[in-house]
C-alpha cells in the first residue's frame, strides 16, 4: 500500500505520481511504435478507430464526466469537424496540418454557440436540446448540397508531408497515436487548472460551486467548447482514414455509442475513455461475429446493434456504474489490501453514482 505525502505544489501537478507509473506508460508507448511491424492490416485499421474515439471520448467525458452535463449531440460536433477538415483540404486545399486544428476550432465555435443558450438547462432537459442539435446538423449536411455534396458524401485525400503520403493505415496510425498522446497530456493538465478543478466542482454540486464564487455559466460553456474541440479533432481524423463521409456517419447512433464509451469505460476518468474507446471499437466486430451463432430471425434484425448498445449501457448502470476502469479499480484494490479487504469498500460510492445516473 502506498502513502502519497506532497511536500508542494509541483508533487501534486506532476504527470506521474510513482516512477513505476511512467515505466508502464513508456513500455505502453513502445509498444504503440512497434505495432504496425507486428500487427496485420485489419488490426492496425482497428487501432486506428481506437485512437480516434479515445480523442472523442476524452472531449465528452470532459463535459459530461468531469463538468456533470450529458450531451446528445456530440455526433454532429463530430460530423462538423470532419466536414471542415473535408472541405478546407479538398475544396480549399489547405494544408491538413493547418485543417486539423482549424476543424476543432470550427467545432468549438459551434460548440460554444449552441452552448450559450443549451446550457441554461439541467439534465434531461440539456441532454434533449443536445439530441434536437444533433439532428438539425445531420439535417444540414443533407441539404447543403453545394458544400457537403449532401447525401453523395464527400471524398476526402490522405495527409502528407512534402512526397510522402499518410497513404496505408500503418502510416496513418503514427498520426493517430501521436494526438492520442498529445491530447491525453493536454487534457490530463486542464484538470490540473483552477478551470479543471471548477468543472469537477460544478459536477458535485452546483450550489456549492456557485457559492464559492464559481460563474456557472461561464464554466459551462467554456467546457462545452473545450469537449467540442477535442471532438472536433477526432472528427477530422476520422473523416482523413476513412477517405469517405457521409451523413449517416454522424446520426444519434454515433452519439449513442460515444455515450457508451465513457460509461462502459467509466466517467470521469481518462482509463475509462480508453478502456471504453476500445470496447465500442470492437463491439460491431463481436456482433458480427456472433451472428453465426445465433438464430437467423435474430441475427437480421435491422436495429440489432441499438438494442446490444442500450442492454450493455443498463447493465453496467445497474450493475458497475463506475464502469471497466472501476472494475479495475476494485481489483487492483483487492489485491494490495488482501486478505483485510471489505466487500462493502465501494458500497457507498456505487450509490452515488447511480442516484447521480437517475
Amino acid at each position: 500500500m502506498r502513502f502519497e505525502m506532497r511536500m508542494n505544489y509541483m508533487q501534486d501537478v506532476q504527470l506521474f505520481k510513482y516512477r513505476s507509473t511512467a515505466v508502464w506508460y513508456s513500455l505502453l508507448i513502445l509498444l504503440i511504435l512497434l505495432a504496425p511491424v507486428m500487427l496485420e492490416t485489419y488490426w492496425i485499421s482497428l487501432l486506428n478507430m481506437v485512437g480516434i474515439y479515445i480523442i472523442a471520448s476524452l472531449g465528452l467525458n470532459l463535459l459530461s464526466g468531469y463538468t456533470g452535463q450529458v450531451s446528445l449531440g456530440h455526433a454532429a460536433l463530430f460530423g462538423i469537424g470532419a466536414y471542415s477538415s473535408a472541405i478546407l483540404t479538398v475544396t480549399l486545399k489547405l494544408s491538413f496540418w493547418l485543417a486539423l486544428p482549424m476543424s476543432g476550432l470550427i467545432a468549438a465555435i459551434v460548440g460554444v454557440v449552441i452552448g450559450l443558450p443549451a446550457l441554461r438547462l439541467k439534465g434531461l432537459y440539456f441532454a434533449i436540446s443536445t439530441m434536437g442539435f444533433g439532428f438539425i446538423v445531420e439535417e444540414i449536411i443533407i441539404q447543403w448540397e453545394s458544400l457537403t455534396n449532401g447525401v453523395n458524401g464527400f471524398l476526402v485525400n490522405r495527409p502528407s508531408i512534402g512526397s510522402f503520403e499518410f497513404s496505408t493505415d500503418e502510416s496513418y496510425y503514427y498520426i493517430v497515436f501521436f494526438l492520442v498522446i498529445i491530447v491525453t497530456i493536454i487534457f490530463q493538465n486542464i484538470l490540473r487548472t483552477p478551470t479543471g478543478r471548477a468543472f469537477i466542482a460544478i459536477r458535485d454540486s452546483e450550489i456549492a460551486a456557485e457559492s464559492m464564487g464559481i460563474n456557472l455559466a461561464a464554466f459551462k460553456t467554456k467546457a462545452f467548447g473545450i469537449s467540442a474541440f477535442f471532438t472536433g479533432v477526432s472528427g477530422a481524423l476520422f473523416a482523413h482514414f476513412m477517405l469517405f463521409i457521409g451523413p449517416e456517419n454522424f446520426d444519434l447512433m454515433v452519439s449513442i455509442s460515444f455515450l457508451v464509451m465513457i460509461l462502459v469505460g467509466g466517467m470521469g476518468s481518462v482509463h475509462g475513455s480508453v478502456f471504453g474507446a476500445i470496447f465500442v471499437a470492437v463491439l460491431p466486430e463481436m456482433i458480427s461475429l456472433s451472428k453465426d451463432y445465433i438464430p437467423d430471425i435474430i441475427a437480421e434484425q435491422a436495429g440489432l446493434e441499438a438494442a446490444v448498445y442500450g442492454l450493455i449501457l443498463l447493465l453496467f448502470i445497474r450493475f458497475e456504474p463506475l464502469g471497466l476502469y472501476g472494475r479495475w479499480l476494485k481489483i487492483k484494490f483487492y489485491f494490495e489490501h488482501f486478505p483485510y479487504y471489505k466487500k462493502d469498500t465501494f458500497k457507498r460510492v456505487r450509490k452515488f453514482y447511480r442516484r447521480e445516473m437517475q
